[in-house]
């Protein structure tokens, strides 16, 4: 099998010669030690000499005031996101919104300005031929509108003034289908997935109720599912910490896949999601990031990646519980978590 098919085949828990795996997108400061743990000096060789299955595209986006489109929205009218350290929290541009026309007062950016049509051609056309293509799309339409608001603000919205919540939400989402939908048509018969999603669970569970989750959350969801899914794309959707009670509607909104089974969160064990759901949806992740891959050994991994396997024949993308690699984590355990993963048996 190369690369597409076992990806295909593991997001469609069909049999497969080991299952797909994904490096995930590791964190600037963690690249320059995995490049020398297996001697490459760029992101493109390090994909290939890893083994990932996966090779991962952005979206690119360049405005007066970002260089990422998941920092695409100035709320704090200063000139300048900062998409390293952006916050939820401090107070947005609608912080004292009320009424819902004044989703017009905000001056919200025009995707087709800053994507540059060539260059996500570009980027696609670097892969090889036999590599899974995944778009990071991310269309955070949920976190976008809480910083939009300052992150209490929206969510008290969510109950006292909906309108107000809704209304915002709805141009977010409009901004996102439109930038979507510039980066399928300029790289269709290439890109194979995405990857889009908002982070909603805690440590311990959901931070909004699962019926707020229905409301606010799934729709747009859908929305995203729907319009990945007519472009023929397979979609992963990513929420870190505990979504055990929101996998439910992510099913029904249409997910091929769920990322990243943050293993440490309660119910996200991975036996509990294949008892809940291994018929109904695959995952990808499950690799312990916040102590095994920091705290444990190569052979402890190599343990927990056999573990997985052999729990999950097919249905789950091998994968760190984080996309983005930290530098806590050293190289040689992702070395053993790929020696693992790819072991033809």
């Amino acid at each position: 099998m190369n690369s597409i098919e076992r990806f295909m085949n593991t997001i469609e828990r069909k049999p497969v010669d080991r299952p797909a795996c994904w490096l995930g997108m590791p964190d600037i400061k963690s690249q320059p030690a995995l490049m020398k743990e297996f001697g490459v000096d760029n992101m493109h060789d390090l994909k290939l000499a890893i083994g990932d299955d996966v090779y991962t595209v952005e979206v690119p986006y360049q405005s007066e005031t970002a260089s990422a489109i998941y920092a695409a929205f100035d709320w704090y009218q200063d000139g300048d996101v900062d998409a390293e350290n952006r916050t939820l929290t401090a107070p947005g541009f609608f912080i004292d919104a009320e009424d819902p026309e004044e989703v017009n007062d905000f001056d919200w950016p025009d995707p087709a300005k800053y994507i540059d049509v060539e260059k996500c051609k570009a980027l696609v056309e670097k892969a090889p031929d036999d590599k899974l293509i995944l778009g990071m799309m991310w269309s955070a339409h949920f976190q976008d509108a809480c910083a939009a608001f300052g992150m209490e603000t929206a969510l008290m919205n969510m109950i006292a003034n909906p309108e107000m919540y809704e209304a915002v939400d709805a141009k977010i989402m409009e901004f996102y289908l439109k930038a979507n939908e510039i980066f399928y048509e300029a790289t269709k018969g290439r890109l194979h997935a995405v990857l889009i999603g908002n982070d909603f669970g805690s440590q311990r569970g959901l931070m909004l109720s699962p019926e707020m989750i229905r409301r606010f959350v799934i729709p747009g969801a859908k929305q995203l599912i729907d319009q990945a899914h007519s472009y023929g794309l397979k979609v992963i959707y990513h929420s870190c910490g505990s979504i055990v009670d929101a996998i439910p509607d992510l099913i029904k909104a249409g997910v091929d896949a769920i990322h990243p089974i943050q293993a440490l969160a309660a119910g996200m064990e991975a036996s509990n999601l294949k008892a809940k759901f291994g018929g109904q949806v695959s995952f990808c992740g499950g690799v312990d990031t916040q102590d095994l891959l920091v705290n444990g050994s190569e052979e402890d991994v190599k343990a927990k990646v056999r573990e997985l396997r052999e729990l999950f024949p097919t249905g789950l993308i091998i994968s760190p519980s984080h996309e983005a690699i930290m530098p806590d984590v050293a190289p040689k355990k992702i070395r053993a978590l790929f020696e693992a993963a790819t072991e033809v048996r």
